[in-house]
């Protein structure tokens, strides 16, 4: 959904596209955006200037950030073009962010994501952050602020803003900063004026080294990175370094089953690789999944990039089993990619990459299938069979559950993936049924049978 068609939107605009066009033009000359998550996955755009009086931000954005009550701005740094271990650290602030600003004393406080970015530079430079709003506007909410602030004395330190209403219903941007003779003291203000909706989320060009990784040497850089504080990274990289760069396949097909949680995924791969004599393989693979745990708990970066390197440590296995035979696969690179996609992206399906972007492309050297299966049934189903399990869920397993958004986020981006795409089959009848369905959709592309 666009927002920000205000009176100063078609001129913040011209002056993008002017910097769009300018080769010379440097990212920290280009205006500030922020993308603000509004209640029902919407996107707010706004964005911040000292050239505009008269101008009201859209309505959306001001009904949070003005008002009553009063909104806080949080954001991690990251400098344009920052190496990969600049982003594990800023990407484990903003975690613990998350965890401090859910707990006391900010409980009465409504959080939501915020993305602050310049529109057009690229990939590098996004900050991730959130916006708190304090509906009492209590002053005690602010003192705990500077107070979380305080503790965090190693860079990167989070950015603090606060937002203010003036007389003639403009909002107003208020920076604070830590100085060493005076302690913190807001410095300036920035008016809030409308900014226009771009084409592409502002998260997408950042996928490629925040967990949708284009290849193995780009997760493998995340999980080095974290060697020193998760002492498990560094045996699932002497792990991976054990494995050839480039493996081909041998003369028996390869067919991933994809699917959420509950679909019948377990089910399905046994009695296929039963009726197709073929070799079960997982991923994460079992020499690896000893650390599923540790990983699951951590950022998005670094969680998606073991699950990467284990897709990489099961396409070797891959390639030794199917000179021998068929090879069937619980899960392997489309399940890593989309879940990073539907996590990362803030915001409704429309927010999503569109059809046909490079994000949904199978990584260059990465062992492909010869077939993706997406088993899939309805929510309702779903929940009678995971009730029915009463196993342990991991973090994501219990966000599909609440929220529908983002299961429907991770389906249409199984949907949308390419060379493979996923062949769609409905898991809600009998397991012979699927099974039926699954072998004669083997049978037509892969002639096994």
């Amino acid at each position: 959904m666009a927002f920000g068609r205000g009176p100063r939107a078609p001129l913040l605009l011209a002056r993008l596209s002017g910097l769009r066009r300018g080769a010379c033009a440097r990212a920290m000359e280009l205006p500030r955006c922020f993308a603000l998550e509004l209640p029902g996955c919407t996107l707010a755009h706004f964005a911040v200037d000292d050239e505009a009086p008269g101008t009201h931000p859209d309505p959306h954005a001001a009904a949070l950030l003005g008002p009553p009550g009063r909104s806080y701005s949080l954001s991690v740094p990251v400098a344009e073009g920052a190496g990969c271990a600049a982003r594990v650290r800023a990407a484990r602030l903003h975690q613990r962010l998350l965890h401090q600003l859910r707990g006391s004393p900010f409980q009465l406080c409504q959080l939501h994501r915020l993305l602050c970015y310049h529109p057009g530079s690229g990939a590098g430079g996004l900050q991730h952050g959130f916006l708190l709003h304090d509906p009492r506007d209590s002053p005690d909410t602010r003192s705990a602020l500077l107070a979380l602030l305080d503790a965090y004395r190693d860079a990167p330190r989070p950015l603090l803003a606060e937002f203010a209403g003036d007389a003639g219903r403009q909002l107003w941007r208020r920076p604070w900063e830590l100085q060493d003779e005076h302690g913190w003291r807001q410095v300036g203000s920035e008016l809030v004026v409308p900014a226009p909706e771009p084409a592409l989320h502002p998260v997408v060009p950042d996928l490629p080294s925040c967990g949708v990784f284009p290849h193995r040497e780009a997760a493998r850089a995340v999980l080095e990175a974290c060697t020193s504080f998760i002492p498990e990274a560094r045996a699932v990289l002497d792990l991976v370094d054990r494995c050839p760069e480039q493996v081909q396949k041998g003369k028996f097909p390869v067919i991933a089953i994809e699917g959420l949680d509950a679909t019948g995924k377990t089910t399905v791969t046994q009695s296929v690789s039963d009726s197709l004599k073929a070799v079960l393989l997982k991923s994460p693979p079992a020499c690896i999944s000893q650390w599923r745990k540790i990983f699951d708990d951590e950022p998005t970066i670094i969680r998606r990039a073991f699950y990467s390197l284990g897709n990489y440590i099961v396409a070797s296995e891959i390639a030794k089993e199917s000179t021998k035979s068929p090879v069937i696969i619980d899960r392997y690179w489309h399940s890593t990619a989309t879940y990073t996609i539907a996590s990362e992206v803030s915001g409704g399906l429309q927010h999503l990459p569109p059809t046909h972007h490079p994000i949904y492309q199978w990584p260059r050297d990465l062992l492909k299938p010869n077939l993706v299966l997406l088993l899939t049934v309805s929510p309702e189903e779903r929940m009678k069979r995971i009730e029915g399990r009463g196993l342990e869920r991991t973090r994501e397993e219990v966000e599909l559950e609440t929220d529908s958004i983002y299961r429907q986020k991770v389906e249409v981006s199984y949907q949308r993936m390419e060379d493979p795409g996923c062949h769609v089959v409905d898991a809600s009848p009998s397991r012979e049924k699927v099974l039926q369905t699954v072998l004669s959709i083997i049978q037509n592309n892969c002639n096994v049978l």
